[in-house]
């Protein structure tokens, strides 16, 4: 995310964001928000590309119309990865995860790869 900012002179100054907009706001647990935000919006656009009604979605994801709308609206704060992970199963998405070594030293990272 790119943050701009008029200077002294009236020319626009762009900074690079991080990828991840939750950190570049300084909040805490932003690699968690970032997480559920890349499996909410996985969760949508297999709702789109299948054309389901919010009622229908909520038949099938277990879920009540009003929390699907909430869910899909961006307010996940309550549910867990692990709730969002299943709701993405209860569509037929198969879900792998994998650990390995990174390729630099330091922290790791979380990357999500839709197929």
């Amino acid at each position: 995310m790119a943050k701009r900012k008029l200077d002294m002179t009236g020319e626009v100054n762009v900074d690079s964001g991080s990828g991840n907009v939750f950190a570049d706001l300084g909040r805490p647990d932003a690699e968690t928000h970032f997480l559920k935000a890349e499996l909410v919006t996985q969760i949508d656009e297999i709702l789109r590309a299948r054309r389901l009604t919010q009622t229908q979605a909520a038949a099938l994801l277990g879920l009540s119309q009003p929390d699907v709308s909430r869910l899909l609206r961006g307010h996940f704060r309550d549910y867990s990865v692990d709730r969002l992970l299943r709701l993405l199963m209860a569509l037929g998405r198969d879900v792998d995860i994998v650990i390995r070594k990174p390729k630099r030293r330091g922290r790791g990272r979380l990357t999500i790869e839709a197929a």
